[in-house]
C-alpha cells in the first residue's frame, strides 16, 4: 500500500534539479516486503558540494542509467501505492518532473512522514530524519544516500503504523480534504488553521523564528496556500524552511501594499526579491550666502534633514530644478545647475534677471526664490485616504502631507479628522520611498472618491 521514496539530486544549479539516485521501499501493513535502488545518470555534471554532502561523484553516474530508463520499473513499482518521503514536497515534485521530461504523467497520493511524526510522536526537539531515528532508535545508515535514508524512512512509517494512533493519523493525513500532504512538512496545522479569509501581511518564520518572506493578500489564507501549492524550486526552499507564519490584518489592499512595503525594507527577507534595495533620495536645499542671496541646491538627503522637496532620482531632481529656474527666472549659477562659472549660461535656462551680474537686487531675487519653493510644495491641504478597517466599526486612515507618505492607522468610524494635528495620536509614522509613492500614485488615479483634503489649524 505504501512506496517510501528517498532521492538524491543535483541541487537547484543552472542546469535544473535532477535526479542522481533513487531508491523505493514498500511496506504492507508494518513490514517492509520489497525494495529497489539505482544511480541516475543526470546528463550533467554534480556540483562540488552535492559531492561532499552524498559521496555520489560524476563519475559514479556516468554509466548509470537515465531516469528514462528507469521510468517503467519506477512505474510499476509505485503503482496503486502512497508515494511516502520525509518531506514528501521535496521528493513528490522533483520525481514528477523526471517523468514530464520522458513525456510521462505521474500522479499518486502523498504521505509525510515529517508531518505524521510531529503527530503521532508529539514533543520532539527536532523532525530531521537523523535526529528522529535518534529519538527512536531506529537504524540508520548511509546517511544521504537514497537507500540508506529510504530505508530508515520506511522502519519510522512502520513504527508509525504500529502506534495505536497511527493508522487514524494516516488516514486523515489521506483524507483528499485535509491539505496535510500540502503544508510545509515542520509547520503545525493550527498555525495555518488560524490564518483568517481576510486582507493582511503574512511572515513566513524558521525554527529560530527569523524571517524568511514577507507577502501581502486581499484573501491571507488562500495566498498563504498558494505558496504550498506553488512547484518552483525557489517555492519549495520556502516551505522546507517554514516552521511558523505570522500575520497582521490590514482590512484592505492599500494599506496591505504599505504595510508589506515597509516590513520588506527593515527585515530584508532572504526570499524577497522586489523592494529590498532602498534607493538614495535626494533633497533641494536652500541657503543665504554671505551676500545674502538665497542659493537653491541638490544634496543626497541624510537622516534627519529637512529638505523643501525630495526625490528618488538625480535625474528628476535636477529637470525639476531647471524648469523651477526657467518659470521664476532664477539664476543657474546660484541654484548650482552651473559650477565654477561668473555669470550664468545654461543651455537649458535662460539667463536671469541679472542677479550674477549685479542689475538686480537681492530683495528681488529672494522674493522670487521664495516664490518657487512654494510652488514646489502642495499647497493644497493634507490628503486624508480613508479605507475599511480591520474589523467592524473600524476605519483605516492613510495620510499624505505635501505629496509624501506620512503613515497609516486605525480609528473608529465615528472618529472626526478635520485637521491634520488630530492624527498625530493614531498614525504609525512611516517612510516616503519610491514603492509607496507608486503604491499611493496607482490608488489614488483609481479611487478619488475615497480621499478628503484637510486643513492644518491656523497659527
Amino acid at each position: 500500500m505504501y512506496t517510501v521514496v528517498d532521492i538524491e539530486t543535483t541541487g537547484t544549479g543552472a542546469t535544473g534539479n535532477r535526479i542522481t539516485e533513487i531508491a523505493l521501499f514498500r511496506v504492507e501493513g508494518e513490514r517492509i516486503t520489497d525494495s529497489f535502488s539505482s544511480l541516475v545518470n543526470p546528463g550533467c555534471e554534480i556540483p562540488p558540494f552535492i559531492t561532499g554532502l552524498t559521496g555520489i561523484t560524476t563519475a559514479m553516474v556516468r554509466q548509470a542509467p537515465p531516469f528514462e530508463a528507469l521510468a517503467d520499473q519506477i512505474e510499476a513499482f509505485t503503482q496503486g501505492q502512497v508515494f511516502v518521503a520525509h518531506s514528501v514536497n521535496f521528493d513528490y515534485p522533483i520525481v514528477k518532473k523526471e517523468f514530464e521530461r520522458c513525456g510521462r504523467t505521474f500522479s499518486r497520493k502523498k504521505l509525510c512522514t515529517v508531518r505524521l511524526s510531529r503527530s503521532v510522536f508529539p514533543g520532539l526537539r527536532s523532525y530531521s530524519l537523523g535526529k528522529l531515528c535518534n529519538s527512536l532508535d531506529i537504524p540508520l545508515t548511509d546517511r544521504h544516500r537514497a537507500a540508506g535514508d529510504a530505508k530508515a524512512t520506511a522502519l519510522l512509517l512502520s513504527r508509525i503504523l504500529a502506534q495505536p494512533e497511527g493508522q487514524t493519523a494516516v488516514q486523515g493525513f489521506l483524507n483528499a480534504r485535509s491539505q496535510e500532504a500540502t503544508l510545509p512538512p515542520h509547520l503545525p496545522r493550527e498555525t495555518y488553521e488560524r490564518i483568517p479569509h481576510a486582507p493582511g501581511v503574512y511572515y513566513f518564520r524558521d525554527k529560530a523564528g527569523r524571517i524568511l518572506y514577507i507577502g501581502k493578500a486581499i484573501d491571507l489564507k488562500k495566498r498563504v496556500l498558494g505558496h504550498f501549492y506553488d512547484a518552483s524550486a525557489r517555492e519549495r526552499s520556502l516551505c522546507r524552511e517554514t516552521a511558523a507564519i505570522d500575520f497582521e490584518l490590514s482590512g484592505s489592499d492599500l494599506v496591505a501594499l504599505l504595510m508589506e512595503s515597509a516590513a520588506i525594507k527593515t527585515h530584508f527577507p532572504p526570499f524577497n526579491r522586489a523592494q529590498k534595495a532602498i534607493r538614495p533620495a535626494y533633497g533641494l536645499f536652500s541657503y543665504p550666502d554671505q551676500a545674502g542671496i538665497r542659493h537653491l541646491a541638490l544634496n543626497r538627503l541624510r537622516k534627519g534633514q529637512q529638505a523643501h522637496k525630495v526625490f528618488f532620482s538625480l535625474a528628476d531632481a535636477r529637470a525639476q530644478l531647471e524648469s523651477v529656474c526657467t518659470r521664476f527666472s532664477l539664476c543657474a549659477k546660484y541654484c548650482h545647475l552651473q559650477e565654477g562659472v561668473e555669470h550664468c549660461g545654461h543651455f537649458r535656462v535662460p539667463r536671469c534677471q541679472g542677479i550674477c551680474r549685479g542689475e538686480e537686487s537681492v530683495t528681488q531675487y529672494n522674493a522670487r526664490v521664495d516664490l518657487a519653493l512654494d510652488s514646489l510644495r502642495d499647497t493644497g491641504s493634507h490628503l486624508l485616504i480613508a479605507e475599511q478597517g480591520r474589523s467592524p466599526g473600524e476605519q483605516a486612515i492613510v495620510w499624505m502631507e505635501g505629496g509624501q507618505y506620512r503613515g497609516y492607522g486605525f480609528l473608529p468610524e465615528d472618529t472626526g479628522i478635520t485637521h491634520p494635528e488630530e492624527l498625530e495620536a493614531w498614525i504609525q509614522p512611516q517612510r516616503h520611498n519610491p514603492e509607496t509613492q507608486r503604491i499611493l500614485e496607482s490608488y489614488l488615479s483609481k479611487h478619488s472618491k475615497n480621499v478628503r483634503r484637510v486643513a492644518p489649524l491656523a497659527p
